[in-house]
């Protein structure tokens, strides 16, 4: 899919990875529409967008609620004229291990909350926009791709019980939609990074970052840039679908 002048919905648009898939997507002459919670945030992308000539438009919008995101997918339907293309970038961790033991005993838990609040965002909130852009794909009779965003730590990965069995289910419905909706002229697409050069990854200490890229074969985190020409390809290639396309650097975990 040509994506000169289509209408394309980005989650966790406001900074990070999200913005930076926005930004690039814009510059390669996509309509943007921008999702996000923060609201300040994300205005501050579309005024970089729009500084740089682009078109795009905020919508302030909790993921994980069924109602708000019902609600924006249309809007964003009536004020694009149609929908071409969802990133579902929005996500969270919540790391800790499932349980923490001293002297033999169990001394703490993970608690259903930090367990249930990353699988609310990271695969509900995936979920739900993305039934709701391919309901507004159909219904505008738009050709439609939906990128989900997984990770390497689908695999397993030590302290992320929650983070893990969220980017494992968004890979596998992934897979799910590619089957599903073809016959509408959707396809969809995954990727799945390891840790990306972003202000998050930034805050890690430094003796975590190198133990982190001792793991990594090319020793050094994905640019935002290579993750954002991952989507790239994923819309550009019409024959790419229920597939995940991993960008780890050759890392396992």
């Amino acid at each position: 899919m040509d994506i000169q002048n289509k209408v394309i919905a980005v989650t966790g648009a406001a900074q990070g990875l999200g913005q930076a898939m926005a930004l690039s997507l814009a510059k390669a002459g996509a309509k943007l529409a921008l999702l996000d919670l923060k609201e300040d945030a994300l205005k501050e992308t579309q005024t970089q967008i729009e500084a740089d000539g682009g078109q795009a438009m905020s919508f302030a919008v909790n993921v994980t609620d069924e109602q708000q995101v019902e609600d924006t997918f249309a809007a964003i339907a009536e004020q694009f004229g149609q929908l071409n293309g969802l990133i579902n970038s929005a996500g969270i961790m919540r790391d800790g291990m499932l349980l923490k033991v001293k002297d033999g005993q169990v001394v703490d838990k993970m608690s259903k909350d930090q367990f249930q609040s990353v699988l609310d965002v990271n695969l509900t909130g995936s979920f739900l926009c993305g039934r709701e852009a391919a309901s507004q794909m159909i219904n505008t009779g738009s050709e439609g791709v939906i990128i989900n965003i997984s990770s390497v730590s689908r695999a397993g990965n030590m302290g992320q019980s929650n983070y893990s069995a969220s980017k494992a289910a968004v890979a596998a419905m992934t897979v799910t939609w590619g089957k599903e909706l073809a016959r509408f002229g959707i396809r969809s697409g995954c990727i799945a990074p390891g840790l990306v050069e972003t202000a998050m990854a930034a805050q890690m200490r430094p003796e975590m970052r190198e133990k982190f890229l001792s793991t990594v074969p090319l020793r050094r985190l994905a640019d935002p840039q290579e993750v954002a020409d991952a989507a790239a390809f994923i819309f550009n290639n019409d024959y790419f679908t229920g597939r995940v396309l991993e960008l780890d650097g050759g890392t396992r975990v």
